[in-house]
């Protein structure tokens, strides 16, 4: 059974992506709801929540989908729909707010070394996708079932979910700082994560949930 609101986020997701896909006004629909750098004409405030709701095709959605199915089923049903909502939500918005900090300094560092016009470029490449939510959510398993044991696909090998989250982080910062993915927004999943990792312990020094 999936609790109501990973299956309501679920659906808000897919009928958002078949709209960017079917619709005549889908690159309207990206061009006004996912985040750009704050620099950019296109870039408004109400994109830190619209943008986690929009994904750049099929198997983009799905990975994040069936991440947010996986472990948010259990997440809801332990912190309850509301707080689990608000998590979720924190984690997405949180993740938006790095990101933006991050493109603002990859957009003055570019000014600095090739000029206004050569930075152009890193204005229209918006971000979009469920992921620094749904890094939260990773986050939020590791810290509340750290000897859970989760099995990976590729590779597939066996690890504690402390561990898995350990790699993962491990391997978001490499790849933002090295820029060795490159068009992965590696630095929102951070956001997400560490977003999460406050609120968890905001939580807990509240006495609201205990790990």
């Amino acid at each position: 059974m999936t609790p109501p609101v990973v299956k309501n986020l679920i659906i808000a997701n897919c009928v958002a992506l078949l709209a960017t896909e079917l619709l005549p006004f889908g690159n309207e629909i990206i061009s006004r709801f996912a985040l750009f750098n704050i620099e950019s004409p296109l870039f408004h405030s109400y994109q830190i929540f619209t943008y986690m709701f929009l994904h750049g095709g099929i198997s983009h959605l799905f990975f994040n989908m069936f991440a947010l199915w996986m472990f948010g089923r259990q997440l809801e049903i332990e912190l309850g729909s509301q707080r689990f909502f608000i998590y979720y939500m924190v984690c997405g918005v949180g993740a938006a707010l790095l990101q933006l900090g991050v493109g603002y300094a990859e957009y003055a560092h570019a000014i600095g070394a090739v000029g206004e016009y050569g930075a152009i470029p890193l204005l229209r490449v918006p971000t979009v996708g469920a992921s620094g939510a749904v890094y939260g959510l990773l986050l939020a398993f590791g810290v509340l079932h750290p000897n859970n044991t989760i099995m990976l696909l590729f590779p597939p090998i066996a690890m504690k979910a402390k561990w898995f989250v350990v790699a993962y982080g491990l391997l978001e910062l490499f790849f933002g700082i090295s820029g060795y993915q490159a068009g992965v927004a590696h630095f929102a999943h951070l956001g997400g994560m560490l977003w999460g990792l406050a609120l968890l312990y905001w939580w807990r020094k509240q006495r609201k949930i205990f790990f």
